[in-house]
């Protein structure tokens, strides 16, 4: 067992997970052209690049789970609890640390969580465990793997210390019979949604705000709950005001 002292904590390099809302079309992508391009590395999944076409960023275009897999393990490192058979485990890490090196990144942004879900659930109901004994298909059987799954590369990204991991979200109202309105994390299953503020440091809803001024509303960002539209927001370090300027960088900067 390895005791850190509170020196060392204290001198620790440590980086922000921060889960970053908003409808399409507020400019969650174009927030990549705040950081430090030669730093940050960019996981397109929704091949919607075209905000940044013009900014010098390495990427990776995800479009297969297995692949989402070898890449978590890459930035995280392994993780000994596993089987040697297992994903995230010293072996699955050692074959493919030869191919690939992500050290040279400070900044890993994931765009977006929503389509990543999407990649999960679409290998989750090819696997075994999503027939049943006759042969057809279990939903119930494919979303559980899926979660069980999705979880498992987000606690992986979860515990890289020292990497900025920015997962991008697509935000919806909801609107429920009874005429009750909420905000919610577009994801498949439900599982996933309920449990992600609780694995990041920040969730920042990116938004339109209307402050009732007569003037026209202006984007920013909303870091903290509650607030005037009941928006999706959380702060664990407590650096961050109810609201902040819309600079990812900055806010980076101001988490770590």
């Amino acid at each position: 067992m390895l005791i850190t002292s509170a020196e060392d904590r204290m001198r620790e390099r440590r980086g922000a997970k921060v889960l970053l809302l908003g409808p399409p079309g507020v400019g969650k992508t174009s927030q990549v052209k705040t950081l430090d391009l030669a730093r940050t590395l960019f996981i397109d999944i929704e091949a919607g690049d075209l905000a940044i076409a013009d900014a010098p960023v390495s990427t990776v275009r995800l479009d297969d789970w297995p692949t989402a897999r070898d890449i978590a393990v890459l930035i995280g490192g392994p993780n000994k609890s596993f089987a040697s058979t297992q994903c995230y485990s010293q072996a699955h890490y050692d074959s493919i640390c030869d191919v690939t090196n992500l050290s040279g990144y400070d900044t890993i942004v994931v765009d977006s969580i929503t389509a990543l879900s999407r990649l999960s659930y679409r290998w989750a109901e090819q696997q075994p465990e999503a027939l049943t004994s006759r042969g057809q298909k279990d939903i119930r059987g494919a979303y559980g793997l899926h979660a069980r799954e999705m979880l498992l590369w987000l606690n992986h990204l979860q515990h890289a210390r020292e990497k900025n991991i920015v997962f991008v979200g697509v935000l919806e109202r909801h609107v429920d019979e009874l005429n009750h309105a909420e905000w919610r994390l577009q994801c498949e299953g439900q599982k996933v949604p309920r449990e992600l503020p609780a694995i990041v440091d920040n969730v920042v809803t990116y938004q339109f705000l209307n402050f009732g001024d007569d003037e026209a509303p202006s984007r920013g960002f909303c870091c903290t709950s509650p607030n005037p539209w009941s928006y999706p927001a959380k702060d664990r370090s407590g650096r961050l005001d109810q609201f902040e300027p819309p600079d990812l960088g900055k806010l980076l900067t101001k988490l770590t």
